[in-house]
């Protein structure tokens, strides 16, 4: 086998810590002797034990003069575990292979120090893959910001909803279990208060297989929201944060409404407000703050647009089924005025498509 190979093994593996691993990194790792592969492993859970020490430990002395295949550089810091630097200089493995260079200068310097030890390393084999992996943990350590991905459904002439509001269903039942998929690796799920009062939805991850639900963010500024909505009324490990603007020490009713969302199990979290609405920018430096990597956009067309016009949005990506609703009167992708020429069209980059059944999904980069 190939070196790119072996690193599509440790990609895969690393897959499998999604949704598990945050504020950490997905890793995966392969130790190869003679050319069998004699350990695997992944970084299953924050705290727990990283990757390298997996594979290694389940080599044992088969590591010994192997190399190894590593999705991300190993870190060479102690924080909860010790450093897996040494972990592979004990094992006397002699080559390590890294998709990619760790971004954080509190875990980087694995590269450095490996080689200062005689140990043989080659640096960016699937590195496109391997940042893939890994999008809101990179983003935020380079940034202090959550990476957003919008995610919205339409018909094939664009409509999110029939004009009575009615959408249930627009896409098949794949594409609605590949949105929970997303649910479950993201870190937090955000909507506006028009889709909780329209839907009531739950906003939670429901994969037969099991998953993480992910904290609910609900952007409400003037916290209209029913104390008795679904998303208030969970058993759920996750948080559900209610986004208002800041409330004045002598407002009465804000400060009881308040009152009894905490004591429904939410948090109240207070942000600056910008043209009557939660200012976006704020709200994203604070999350990244309280360490939120990565979030689900699943807003209607009004958040949609606002998200887009704060450029908070890292990824676009849109569900598209076979069905015409025709008309002009259906609800549309992204509300409000638009720009007035195509040279001003918002262009993703890096897109791919997929199916999932009928429906077709289109993403890309902005």
């Amino acid at each position: 086998m190939e070196a790119q190979e072996y690193m599509e093994m440790a990609l895969a593996l690393a897959a499998r810590g999604i949704g598990w691993t945050s504020p950490n990194p997905a890793v995966g790792a392969v130790v190869v002797n003679n050319g069998q592969v004699v350990g695997r492993g992944w970084h299953k859970a924050c705290g727990g034990p990283h990757a390298e020490v997996f594979a290694i430990d389940e080599a044992g002395d088969r590591a010994e003069g192997g190399d190894i295949y590593v999705t991300l550089e190993p870190c060479n810091h102690t924080g909860k575990t010790p450093p897996c630097t040494e972990k592979i200089l004990n094992a006397g493995i002699r080559r390590v292979f890294i998709a990619m260079e760790d971004p954080n200068p509190v875990a980087s310097g694995g590269i450095e120090r490996l080689r200062s030890q005689g140990v043989e390393v080659t640096s960016g084999i699937l590195w496109e893959k391997a940042e893939a992996l890994n999008e809101g943990f990179i983003k935020h350590v380079q940034t202090g910001r959550p990476f957003v991905v919008a995610k919205s459904a339409a018909t094939l002439d664009g409509r999110t909803a029939a004009s009575t509001g009615h959408s249930q269903w627009i896409t098949g039942e794949s594409s609605r279990r590949h949105v929970h998929e997303l649910r479950h690796a993201v870190d937090a799920i955000m909507v506006g208060i028009g889709t909780v009062k329209a839907d009531n939805p739950s906003l939670t991850c429901r994969l037969e297989s099991g998953g993480k639900d992910p904290v609910r963010i609900i952007l409400d500024s003037r916290l209209t929201i029913d104390d008795q909505a679904r998303v208030l009324q969970l058993n759920s490990d996750s948080d559900t944060i209610i986004v208002c603007g800041k409330i004045p020490a002598d407002a009465e009713e804000p400060l009881r409404k308040k009152a009894l969302l905490e004591a429904a199990g939410a948090r109240v979290l207070e942000v600056p407000l910008k043209d009557n609405h939660v200012d976006l920018d704020r709200l994203m430096a604070t999350l990244g703050k309280e360490k939120i990597q990565s979030i689900l956009l699943e807003g209607g067309a009004t958040l949609l647009k606002s998200a887009l016009d704060a450029k908070i949005v890292d990824k676009f990506r849109i569900y598209i089924a076979p069905k015409l609703l025709t008309g002009g009167d259906g609800f549309p992708v992204t509300a409000g005025k638009g720009p007035l020429s195509m040279d001003e069209a918002l262009t993703l980059s890096r897109v791919a498509v997929r199916h999932f059944d009928n429906d077709v999904m289109i993403e890309g980069y902005l």
